[in-house]
Order: C-alpha cells, then structure tokens, then sequence
C-alpha cells in the first residue's frame, strides 16, 4: 500500500480535480448555454460524470479514490478503513476541493475569493441529498463487494443520473458542498445552505450503511474503490 502521504496526496489531488471540473464547467456552461438552464445543467453533468470515472482510475490505486467525506466515513463505520485515516482523508479533500475551485476561478479569470449567493434550502432538497448521497454509497458498496472493476464506471454513471433526477442536483459530498459555497458562479451554494445539506448527506450515508449491511450481510470487505489488481 501506497504511503500516507502519498494516499494524503491523491486524495487532495483528486478532489480539487473533481471541483474544478464542477465548477469550471458550470461557469463554461453558462456562458455558452445563453440562457438554457436545462442545456446548461447538462453541460455541467457530463464533464462531472466523466472526471469522476477518469479520477477513480487513475488515482484509486493510491489512495482507494474516496474524495468524499462520506465515503471515508462509510468506510471507518464499517471497520474497513483506519479511522484515523479517515479523518486524515476527509481533512485532504476539504482542502483539496478549496483549491480546485480557487483554480477554476483564476481559469477563467474570476476574483478567486467569492462567496456564494445561490440559496438552495427547504425540505425537498434536503431530501433529494439524503437520497443522492444514499444511492451513491449504496453503489459503491455494491459494486465493491460484487463486482469491483465495474467501481469507476458505475459511479460516474450514478452521478450523472442523480444530477437529473434530484431536487438538489446531487451534491452528495461535503467536500464538493463547502467549496462549491466558496463559488458564486453556476454551481454555487449559498453558505447558510451548506449546513443542512452536510447533515442531509450524513443521513443517507448512515442510512446505506444499514442497508449494505442487510442486503449483503456482513461488512464491504475493501475500502477501496480500485477496481482488484490481478495476481500474477
């Protein structure tokens, strides 16, 4: 296995990719989408969908490819995880998701220190995150268990579905919600929204748990989603 801090690394890496492709394409989206907000939503899902699977593959082998708090967490909670490490990761992709949309900002020259104005609250959208976040760590814990190459793949796909059909877009990730309040661009969230949408994420995460553990009966035996390497 890969050193701490090159695992620290990946995951920091990974998680300020995965933001500045959210909200690089959300500010090229907007621009060129005169208008449109559903064509503008759709070029802000396809690029998302993409460099998550592009992501996992690259960098899963270092550090397992998390970049989501509550994917480590899941992990820790199910005892396949160090929990030290989880809060280590969750630490990387908090800082890693800062830069990556700092970095999307100064691309297409944008004062890097904003503060998002978009407000997206009330009872629907938390809902819609619990879900989103549920549905993804059910797949990741499904696909780990049974069928771990198809890892990568299956999450971009889900993301991209769950752009479309959630209320909230699909955020399902802590990281991605904190720093996309640090954009006031497309893909902004007001900050006075992030904490509702945190414990909203929480909750589905919890709630996957439960449920990996019932469909599957014992605990996802990696905490990895890179896809196994074959033995010589």
């Amino acid at each position: 296995m890969p050193s701490l801090p090159r695992r620290c690394a990946a995951e920091t890496l990974g998680t300020a990719l995965l933001l500045a492709t959210v909200v690089g394409s959300g500010i090229m989206a907007q621009k060129l989408s005169g208008g449109n907000g559903a064509l503008a939503l759709l070029c802000n899902t396809l690029p998302t969908g993409a460099i998550l699977t592009v992501l996992i593959l690259t960098l899963g082998p270092v550090s397992g490819a998390h970049f989501n708090p509550v994917v480590s967490i899941a992990f820790a909670i199910n005892s396949t995880f160090p929990r030290p490490q989880a809060a280590v990761y969750v630490a990387c992709q908090i800082a890693g998701g800062i830069a990556g949309v700092w970095t999307a900002h100064l691309m297409f020259d944008l004062p890097m220190w904003q503060l998002a104005t978009t407000i997206r609250t009330g009872t629907g959208q938390w809902l819609a995150e619990s879900v989103a976040t549920f549905g993804l760590v059910l797949t990741i814990f499904g696909c780990v268990e049974r069928t771990p190459a198809s890892v990568p793949y299956a999450v971009g796909l889900y993301i991209t579905a769950a752009y479309w059909f959630t209320a909230s877009t699909s955020f399902a990730n802590p990281a991605v919600t904190f720093a996309r309040s640090l954009s006031d661009t497309f893909a902004g969230i007001a900050p006075a929204g992030v904490g509702p949408f945190v414990a909203a994420q929480c909750v589905g995460m919890l709630a996957a748990v439960a449920v990996s553990r019932w469909l599957w009966r014992e605990p996802i035996a990696s905490g990895s989603l890179a896809p196994a390497r074959r033995r010589p």
